[in-house]
């Protein structure tokens, strides 16, 4: 981080009080320079005293300099707020609670707790919502958490507590977008909700944006927000289905000029789950071959042509599981 960004402007009174330990510490300076030069004959001549360039102030001096004198802790009041939410972001709500309390005027800001909340949980319902008045988001994001921690162990319970708290409206969309833009639901968990509410699931699938993307790639992100099963079953095939139909429509020049189709884009899938097991499980041993690959892919998908599988095979090869 560059040292422009731990600056601060200051105003009249700490530049005048910074001035003045600045001429303190030279004038300090000069006086133990001239005691040693007097006790030592014939010893080295002092240097001019430097120049100090600006009078801005680190960051970090400055608050070890409020610490020292309050409570011994870094105020993050006196930092800039995009910094003190990246710090405070990564703690959970327990301890956001307990720094309320050492920062008390921070741990009441709204425009913190707002920030907190739309980074962690980038779509809820309410924020489209006129607030009423007395409205908190301090209290919002501890509804939000209560409600995380309610959906991980049991997912429509979950869903039901954000619908009582006025967070989230039941439709399928609005499900679908709190899903996509949250990252602290249970895998399991949002699995098991997803194959009951193929409604939500629908929606979720086009919320994904695959233009443009190598189709491993793609199935890594797809996989990302939806997680595959651990078995092979119903509920993967539709996934897959889902997956090669979006793809498609995402790509309609990329269809064209290698001549695929939602059927063939499906088998690719297939080959490229496999692929992956084969390349990464411990447990096989004779690991297939880039020639192997390319002759049982081709025996299902005739139109695609060899050079494009052996570009699937490199990027398993090299990147890794595409539903790890």
């Amino acid at each position: 981080m560059g040292q422009a960004l731990w600056r601060l402007p200051l105003d009249a009174g700490q530049q005048q009080q910074l001035q003045e330990e600045l001429v303190d510490h030279l004038a300090n300076r000069e006086q133990q320079r001239a005691g040693e030069q007097a006790t030592r004959e014939g010893g080295p001549q002092s240097r001019p005293p430097q120049h100090c360039h600006g009078l801005g102030t680190d960051i970090y001096q400055l608050l070890r300099r409020g610490g020292r004198a309050q409570h011994r802790f870094i105020d993050l009041e006196m930092l800039p707020p995009e910094l003190s939410i990246t710090i405070l972001s990564y703690l959970n709500a327990t301890d956001l609670c307990l720094a309320g309390c050492v920062w008390q005027d921070l741990g009441h800001d709204e425009y913190l707790w707002q920030g907190l909340c739309k980074s962690t949980w980038g779509h809820c319902s309410i924020y489209n919502r006129r607030l009423p008045s007395g409205f908190s988001y301090r209290r919002l994001y501890l509804q939000l958490d209560e409600g995380s921690l309610t959906f991980n162990g049991n997912a429509h319970e979950g869903i039901s507590y954000f619908m009582s708290k006025g967070i989230l409206v039941d439709h399928p969309m609005e499900l679908a977008k709190f899903i996509f833009y949250t990252r602290r639901l249970n895998c399991k968990m949002l699995r098991m909700y997803l194959d009951e509410r193929r409604d939500v699931l629908d929606e979720l699938v086009t919320l994904h944006n695959f233009s443009n993307q190598f189709l491993p790639n793609a199935l890594r992100g797809f996989f990302r927000h939806i997680h595959a099963p651990e078995e092979r079953g119903e509920y993967l095939e539709t996934l897959i289905i889902k997956f090669s139909q979006r793809f498609c429509t995402c790509n309609p020049a990329l269809v064209r000029e290698l001549g695929l189709s939602p059927d063939a884009v499906y088998v690719l899938c297939y080959s490229l789950i496999l692929l992956s097991i084969d390349l990464t499980s411990p447990h096989v041993k004779n690991k297939m071959s880039k020639r192997e690959f390319i002759r049982n892919t081709r025996r299902a998908a005739h139109n695609v042509s060899d050079d494009f599988v052996g570009h699937l095979y490199d990027n398993i090869y090299l990147i890794g599981h595409v539903a790890a």
